[in-house]
């Protein structure tokens, strides 16, 4: 018999801790998850899910005004935000419980309560039971951020978001990341009046220059607006209820909402890291090895709360790996190179690999080959809108390094790609593979 209570007590019921339970349970371990809110953890409960059906439902606006051109009597029609959102949140109910059936199917313990660690093998909960596991599991996720200014208690963020009473009429969204402009897109297609407010000069980091510079463009052009370089001073409530955003270098913003997207923090406060020597990074992540052990050789974590890739099929790969490491006997680590990842804009885009200023800094002498072009859709729609696929190829091995693209189903073309880059394809293999016409994913075998 064990010396301890549980062989695994997981603490976090999100994608990475589900998935780590679950395996780790299917090779004979004696779990316990110990969640505080809901399970599911942030990508079902209060992210990618919901806003992803929320990105469904906003692109009908454009939709039912194209059709027209395609020869349907649409009629003008009403939005009405209640709707929309209680089905998304019937839909967040029942994943909810599919995740609940997963754990309960491989006999993993739910524990529907907050835990604290208190040594290297034992936890406390919330209702004061104290357990013991041989080993401990963090995978709380990320929370998201708020700016420390005058007001910021008036604001939201993309935990509230999902449950407004009503679409805003005008919604400031301070950000330049993926969800600020995830969102914006949101509501400006369900009739908000949307401006982006972000501290520095340039949206999504990270992502491919040109690719940004035309979500940008095309954002701007919808209506959408920018203000670059604002220094936030404080957030006023009116006696109507209505906010006003002032700023120490610029006009007042009047407003309904303002949703903060100013990033995600790793979710480790109060939970006793420090009572077992768990070590955090400047970021206030924790720290981890290649096989997500912390620096208390008993306690691994995983997932957004190590901050190494902040995305739910890479805390996934993660909370699979630590199982099959610590309990299946065949050690295993992540890859993180060449992640796909995209951004649910409106038009979404999509990238893999190195963008072209990265490709130049590591490799010296890079290709790129680009199409620039009008979808088949936006042309009989009538819209101007262009779409932009860039290639990134080492010049000395003509291997292609990089994918990026902005357009219609950019994520669900780059998806399949970002095989071929992962692969270590050349430049020469794509052009060889005879294009599927007529479609846009042809563009990536016709580049010039």
């Amino acid at each position: 018999m064990s010396d301890y209570d549980f062989d695994l007590f997981v603490i976090g019921a999100g994608s990475g801790g589900v998935r780590a339970s679950r395996v780790a349970a299917a090779h004979g371990a004696k779990v316990a998850v110990a969640e505080e809110y809901r399970v599911g953890g942030t990508c079902v409960i209060r992210g990618c899910v919901p806003k992803k059906l929320l990105i469904y439902g906003a692109h009908f606006a454009e939709d039912l005004k194209d059709a027209r051109r395609f020869g349907w009597n649409v009629p003008d029609c009403g939005f009405e935000w209640k709707v929309l959102r209680d089905n998304v949140l019937a839909e967040v109910d029942r994943l909810e419980g599919l995740y609940k059936n997963t754990l309960s199917s491989h006999k993993a313990e739910l524990i529907p309560e907050r835990a604290t660690i208190t040594g290297p093998h034992s936890v406390k909960l919330a209702s004061g039971r104290e357990v013991s596991a041989k080993y401990i599991l963090v995978a709380t996720g990320a929370w998201p951020a708020v700016p420390q200014i005058e007001g910021a208690e008036h604001g939201i963020t993309s935990n509230e978001v999902f449950h407004l009473e009503d679409a805003p009429g005008r919604i400031v969204i301070v950000g330049g990341g993926y969800i600020a402009n995830e969102f914006a897109g949101i509501f400006h297609q369900l009739g908000s009046h949307v401006t982006i407010v972000n501290r520095s000069s340039a949206l999504l980091r990270g992502y491919d220059e040109q690719i940004r510079d035309r979500l940008l463009q095309i954002s701007t052009i919808k209506g959408i607006q920018f203000r670059f370089n604002a220094e936030m001073e404080r957030i006023e409530k009116n006696a109507d209820g209505t906010l006003c955003m002032h700023f120490s270098n610029g006009d007042p913003i009047p407003c309904d909402t303002v949703l903060f997207a100013t990033g995600r923090q790793p979710h480790v406060h109060g939970l006793g890291l420090e009572s077992a020597g768990v070590e955090l990074d400047e970021k206030g992540a924790i720290k981890v090895d290649d096989y997500s052990r912390t620096s208390c050789e008993s306690i691994y974590a995983v997932g957004d709360v190590t901050n190494r890739l902040q995305l739910t099929p890479v805390a996934i790969r993660e909370g699979h790996a630590f199982a099959d490491t610590v309990f299946g006997d065949n050690p295993r680590t992540v890859d993180y190179n060449c992640v796909p990842s995209a951004v649910f804009s409106h038009p979404p885009l999509a990238g893999v690999g190195l963008t072209e200023a990265q490709a130049k800094n590591k490799l010296g002498t890079v290709k790129v080959y680009t199409s620039d072009f009008r979808p088949m859709k936006n042309v009989l729609a009538g819209r101007d809108e262009r779409a932009l696929y860039k290639m990134v190829v080492d010049a000395t091995t003509n291997r292609v390094v990089g994918l990026h693209m902005i357009g219609p189903d950019a994520p669900e073309i780059l998806q399949a790609a970002a095989v071929a880059v992962k692969a270590g394809l050349t430049k020469e293999q794509f052009d060889d593979t005879v294009a599927l016409h007529p479609s846009m994913a042809e563009e990536l075998v016709l580049l010039k």
